[in-house]
């Protein structure tokens, strides 16, 4: 085999190494809002009330979120940020029910 030959193959041979090893980690993510279990959110929510990973208190709440692929969130009946945003400000703007004694 000539050097060009050689050269050319080993040049391939790493190539298709470096397509084949891509880890799974490089796929796009997205934060998605509502879908978090209790203690299994990603990072802070968006009330503020914390800065840290496993720290959601209650299941499906629209405050907290965790990564998924790209494009998947809406088919786990998850919400973006300004969906979610929406949705506490229409629970703020919500009156409270009077209590009848």
């Amino acid at each position: 085999m000539n050097q060009r030959a050689l050269i050319a193959a080993a040049a391939a041979s790493l190539l298709s190494t470096l397509l084949v090893a891509t880890p799974a980690v490089a796929q796009e993510k997205e934060k998605c809002y509502g879908i978090a279990k209790a203690g299994q959110n990603d990072c802070a929510n968006l009330s503020g009330t914390h800065s840290c990973a496993g720290q959601s208190k209650v299941s499906d709440d629209a405050n907290e979120w965790k990564y998924v692929a790209k494009g998947s969130c809406a088919s786990m009946k998850g919400m973006t940020a300004d969906q979610a945003k929406m949705k506490g400000k229409a629970m703020m703007d919500k009156p409270m029910m009077d209590k009848k004694s």
